[in-house]
């Protein structure tokens, strides 16, 4: 079994705010992540997937599949949008790092060719990143 992890870049803003609570709620929680306005991220996205490799290719995915599959289903959607306003899944979720990264794993599960997902990262900021390993049985 060969883990393979491609990389892509997306440039988003958001805000948080979760609607039952009040103004001053929000921003006691979020800080100034509350502002309605929002605040943008250039985020960086890795995606682990797992198979044996083709004795014929070399390769557990084709590459460019791999890249046409992330260019279609995140960033196409996430890139220069505003998560919160623009993106279906966040209509009723906090774009948290951690929301996004199972955000992005349900929009890549089973949909990768001869690989299975394993992990999404997303990073934020250098020092700040989520990783999601889907549902654990």
């Amino acid at each position: 079994m060969i883990y393979l992890t491609r990389k892509a870049e997306f440039s988003s803003s958001h805000f948080y705010r979760n609607p039952a609570w009040s103004d001053e709620e929000n921003v006691r929680r979020f800080g100034k992540c509350a502002n309605a306005n929002g605040h943008g991220h250039n985020y960086t996205l890795e995606v682990t997937v797992a198979g044996e490799v083709d004795p014929v290719t070399g390769f557990v995915v084709d590459l460019k599949l791999l890249k046409d599959i992330l260019e279609e289903q995140v960033v196409s959607v996430y890139d220069h949008r505003h998560l919160n306003y623009e993106v279906p899944e966040f209509k009723d979720s906090i774009p948290t790092t951690e929301n996004i990264a199972v955000a992005i794993w349900k929009r890549l599960n089973g949909k990768i060719p001869g690989a299975a997902l394993k992990r999404v990262r997303v990073y934020e900021m250098p020092d700040l990143f989520a990783d999601y390993y889907g549902e654990q049985q």
